[in-house]
């Protein structure tokens, strides 16, 4: 999630308006091991702090399918802090999305893990829990990637936008309209699916998460009936992927031009 600045003393990473504008900048540019090492002075010891940073490398495994051993070791300083049932929860959830990548990227297969993770972060944080909403979008990941459930991952997402819609966390808001959207492309609803990846772009381009508008442009690609504007999404998504350095790792495959014989074919 993208950190709001907030008023403060300083004396921790959420009461620092300027650290948490420099990392959320560093964070959109894929730079996520300079982030959170903006955070160490604090992770040692605040608990949120920690989490933030475990979140940070977390994203770092996912989006480039390395970092592994980091993002464990960050995810066990977080847990290790945790004092209430909120913390511990949060740690729980940063848990069972750690296992999810691993297991989604092939690294190794947690889903068990993940599966458990999510289970003890949903009986440890209430209903009215900041972070419920991310827990919500987060099962619902686990449905539609790995248990294969499109019914319990519509509902989890639904549950998970309606609180990101009430907490005005617009980040969470653009993967909750994208994977509803790929839930409706999946059953042929394409207006729906444009609606919601059109959305998702917008947000993603507006908070000006750059790591994250590749991938948005890429969805919206595949719901758009019109070759050329298609044609148009897929160039920037190349531009801005090489501007990156080629993250996210896996959505090369996607960018790769279609053979001669295919461009026919459709």
């Amino acid at each position: 999630m993208a950190h709001t600045a907030m008023s403060g003393s300083g004396t921790t990473a959420d009461d620092d308006p300027p650290l948490q504008t420099a990392v959320w900048r560093l964070r959109s540019r894929a730079c996520w091991t300079d982030a959170a090492a903006l955070l160490e002075p604090w992770a040692a010891t605040d608990p949120a702090a920690a989490l933030q940073r475990t979140s940070l490398l977390t994203e770092r495994c996912l989006y480039t399918g390395t970092g592994w051993t980091d993002a464990e070791d960050a995810l066990r300083t977080a847990e290790a802090l945790a004092q209430d049932d909120s913390e511990r929860g949060a740690a729980a959830c940063e848990r069972g999305y750690l296992a999810y990548a691993s297991t989604l990227l092939g690294a190794r297969d947690r889903a068990d893990e993940a599966s458990v993770a999510l289970s003890r972060a949903a009986a440890l944080l209430s209903p009215a829990a900041p972070g419920r909403p991310l827990l919500d979008f987060r099962r619902g990941l686990i449905a539609q990637n790995i248990a294969d459930s499109p019914q319990s991952a519509r509902a989890a997402y639904r549950r998970a936008h309606a609180g990101a819609t009430a907490r005005g966390d617009e980040l969470l808001l653009s993967f909750t309209w994208r994977h509803i959207a790929s839930l409706a492309l999946r059953e042929g609803e394409l207006a729906e699916a444009r609606h919601g990846f059109a959305e998702s772009l917008r947000i993603r381009e507006e908070l000006g998460y750059l790591v994250g508008t590749a991938p948005a442009l890429i969805s919206l690609a595949d719901a758009e009936p019109e070759p050329e504007a298609a044609a148009r999404l897929r160039a920037e998504a190349g531009r801005l992927f090489r501007l990156l350095g080629g993250v996210p790792t896996w959505l090369a495959p996607r960018l790769e031009p279609p053979a001669p014989e295919a461009v026919e074919a459709n």
